[in-house]
């Protein structure tokens, strides 16, 4: 399938569709204003190792992974607007509290907090595009649309974080719990309006569980999900080994990403780099800026190729970048500005491609449940904090970054392998 990028198809997207790039651009944005520096204040405020830091970092996203699979396939039978509502109240909750936290255990109950938020805003979003988006192309790009949105988000928060976060004025963080209460408003109007404009021409979304039924007219579409139990999309899940297979894969992969978030802060903190606070910020801006740059030039590029081949080659730079990581001097700024500019490519073509993979994957009246499973990719970025900050211990930063790059290679066997991988019957089913 080749991907279209004319202003024709940003033109389809219906209105919850921009509510839902705005919603995404706060709640990522809002993330990253705290999630990389919190690895510093941990080891200058409280002083805790390398392991230690990775454990509060890990336990928090680990709570978060599951929480996120049981809310995403929760929503395939209630609705995806009622966990939406609720994600956005406890990012309200969150960075209230936020605003008050002066403890490890108060960081580590606030960070849980916005770690479970994010976790089941994510998967949420991507099967309600999927929901209100029928045309493939159009999805894809809603998809990718999505993905630069984040970034954009991504390369805004951490700027943020050091006005707000490390500068000690910490009741600011009030100011995006408004953020989050004013998204809330917009997401109910976008499915009230939503539901206006679909009621009558696509009672299918309502069976979808995306929008709230609106009426007796379509009380019986919307009983048609319970149809199928929880032990049933248990047992489908169960059956499809592409998609354990594709999971496994990617979990390696979040695995190596992640250290960017967690262990190559923490390795340039305990080795004294020059100018810290600048160089982790100029990274993580750096980061979004090249996918924010490239994302659609590496679109349209790459169209011709299969999903899989295209991941393949991002993975292929992501090698090139952890070796680069390795050998980089410690002093070296424009060193590891260098090689996050490589990883950043090998993100933009992979992580938008993950996302369209799961999609095509994803019985229609499963979305949820597929984008939930999918949330297992995040194992790898929640075990990323305690593994990394294990190896930092023991072997130091240059191995960190030579296992990363192994790593890779493995990720790239693996999905050379998935199109031999059984999956379930969904005919015989009657899922798609």
């Amino acid at each position: 399938m080749h991907s279209d990028i004319s202003v024709a198809r940003f033109k389809q997207f219906p209105r919850l569709m921009w509510i839902l790039l705005f919603g995404s651009f706060i709640t990522r944005g809002s993330y990253y204003m705290v999630w990389p520096f919190l690895a510093v204040i941990l080891y200058e405020k409280f002083a805790l190792s390398a392991t230690e830091v990775g454990l509060v970092l890990s336990s928090a996203a680990i709570i978060s992974v599951f929480t996120s699979f049981i809310g995403s396939a929760l929503s395939d039978r209630i609705g995806r607007h009622k966990l939406m509502y609720f994600t956005d109240v406890l990012y309200i909750i969150s960075f209230s509290l936020l605003a008050q936290v002066d403890s490890v255990k108060g960081y580590v109950v606030v960070m849980t907090l916005c770690s479970i938020a994010t976790a089941i805003w994510r998967p949420l979003t991507s099967a309600t595009i999927g929901d209100i988006i029928d045309d493939p192309k159009t999805r894809e790009l809603a998809m990718q649309s999505l993905y630069f949105i984040v970034n954009v988000g991504c390369a805004v928060g951490p700027m943020l974080g050091v006005w707000l976060g490390l500068t000690g004025k910490q009741s600011s963080f009030y100011i995006t719990a408004a953020a989050f209460a004013a998204l809330l408003g917009l997401l109910f109007w976008g499915f009230r309006h939503q539901a206006r404009q679909t009621h009558s021409s696509a009672p299918e979304l309502v069976a979808d569980g995306l929008i709230p039924v609106m009426g007796d007219a379509t009380a019986a579409v919307k009983r048609k999900p319970a149809a199928m139990n929880r032990r049933q999309i248990m047992s489908i899940l169960w059956q499809d080994k592409l998609l354990q297979g594709l999971i496994f894969a990617n979990i390696l992969c979040m695995f190596i990403y992640a250290q960017m978030d967690s262990s190559l802060i923490q390795y340039l903190t305990r080795s004294n780099a020059p100018d810290l606070l600048t160089l982790i910020s100029a990274m993580i801006f750096t980061n979004a800026l090249v996918i924010i740059s490239t994302q659609f030039l590496l679109l349209r590029l790459m169209a011709g190729y299969s999903l899989v081949h295209r991941i393949q080659f991002g993975l292929m730079l992501l090698v090139c970048s952890q070796v680069w990581l390795a050998y980089n001097p410690i002093d070296l700024f424009w060193g590891w500005i260098g090689a996050v500019v490589v990883m950043s490519l090998a993100e933009t073509i992979l992580f938008p491609t993950m996302n369209v993979h799961i999609d095509r994957l994803a019985p229609k009246h499963l979305r949820g449940a597929y984008f939930g499973a999918a949330s297992f990719y995040d194992l790898g970025f929640a075990f990323a904090p305690l593994g990394g900050g294990i190896i930092l211990d023991h072997l130091g930063g240059y191995w960190l970054f030579i296992i990363g790059a192994l790593l890779s290679l493995v990720v790239i066997y693996l999905y050379s392998m998935l199109e031999k991988l059984p999956r379930p019957d969904f005919a015989a089913l009657k899922l798609d």
